[in-house]
């Protein structure tokens, strides 16, 4: 396939949404300048937030968790499918460029942890790290933010798990370890593809796929359980690879593994959509006409317990190979539950420690 020239390296999106929440917007449209330019190639901004909570509820039965919290919204990872792309709009940005350019941080969420821990009426059921975005994109490394969470998760001995598809996981090795042995974490690297070809274009900023199985052999040689996520599933593209992915992730040491079929909901389908034809212009009718397939003839698809697997002939038979290569290659490996009766409150001062 030829390289369209026009397109932006490094990032996912390869434009910038209109969002549903504005009336108005700056626009690049006349060469005499009349409309403020945008710099579609500036470097990625930080904006730092004092939060008033840090968990959120979860009643999706889908996601199959009871609260979710993100240290961090939008996510330099620049994934093109991401499905948080939407909620970006609510905090005044758009779900195309700006969703991976203008990233929103909580530089208190570990001390709002905290916090709500100390409620008397908090209820122990385990938290998804990650829920929305990435807790371990690249500005952690500088940040820590995400360790500090987790620094008060192993106080408590509060439940978690986390998804995630950044190498610099391994970083924080020590406090899931500690974790681990008491049952009270579950990690879940993402991998979309085994070829870093793909990787490159479906999520450019992210580790590399030799990356992200280092990291499943890291955390799982630490007795860490691991779960890979071979998400989102996206037919014409990388549907096929699903038996590869599975024999790279055993060997790695994963304990399971889980997929979801793409879903290109609000505006993302439109961001999505641009992106495709600039990338695979060959194919992007066929991968488009696919995805609804999935989806009752339409890219946009929220119906519970339908929208995260499809359905129809090919969501069959993308389901069909999942469970065969998952027999065939993980069938003996045990994934612990999580375990929700060692929470312990301090009650001398620890909320002082931030």
């Amino acid at each position: 396939m030829e390289e369209n020239s026009d397109f932006i390296k490094g990032r996912g999106a390869q434009m910038q949404a209109h969002s549903r929440f504005h009336a108005q917007e700056i626009v690049h449209e006349h060469i005499e300048g009349i409309d403020e330019a945008t710099d579609i190639n500036s470097p990625t901004e930080y904006f730092y937030e004092t939060a008033k909570q840090i968990i959120n509820k979860v009643s999706s039965v889908d996601v199959g968790a009871a609260y979710s919290m993100n240290p961090y919204q939008g996510c330099e990872h620049g994934c093109i499918y991401c499905y948080a792309r939407n909620t970006h709009e609510f905090w005044g940005y758009n779900a195309g460029m700006d969703f991976e350019k203008k990233i929103i941080v909580k530089r208190n969420a570990a001390s709002l942890l905290a916090k709500t821990f100390e409620k008397p009426n908090w209820e122990v059921l385990p938290i998804m790290f990650s829920g929305n975005t990435d807790c371990y994109q690249p500005i952690e490394r500088k940040l820590q933010i995400t360790r500090n969470m987790l620094q008060v998760v192993a106080r408590y001995k509060h439940p978690v798990s986390m998804i995630t598809k950044n190498h610099l996981i391994t970083r924080d090795i020590d406090i899931f370890k500690e974790l681990a042995e008491q049952h009270l974490v579950h990690v879940s690297i993402s991998i979309t593809s085994a070829r870093d070809e793909i990787r490159q274009k479906l999520e450019p900023r992210a580790s590399a796929i030799s990356q992200r199985l280092k990291t499943v052999e890291a955390l799982a040689k630490a007795n860490i359980p691991v779960n890979v996520m071979i998400a989102p599933i996206i037919p014409g593209i990388n549907h096929h690879e699903i038996p590869q992915i599975m024999k790279q992730v055993s060997d790695a040491g994963a304990s399971s593994a889980g997929y979801t079929i793409v879903r290109l909901n609000g505006s993302i389908g439109i961001v999505f959509e641009d992106w495709i034809r600039k990338v695979y212009p060959d194919r992007a009718d066929k991968v488009l006409n696919q995805i609804k397939e999935c989806h009752g003839g339409t890219l946009n698809d929220s119906r519970s317990g339908t929208r995260m697997r499809g359905e129809g002939n090919i969501a069959e038979s993308i389901r069909d190979l999942f469970v065969v290569s998952k027999k065939k290659y993980l069938s003996d490996r045990v994934f612990p539950k999580l375990r929700t009766d060692l929470f312990v409150r301090s009650n001398k001062g620890q909320l002082g420690l931030f």
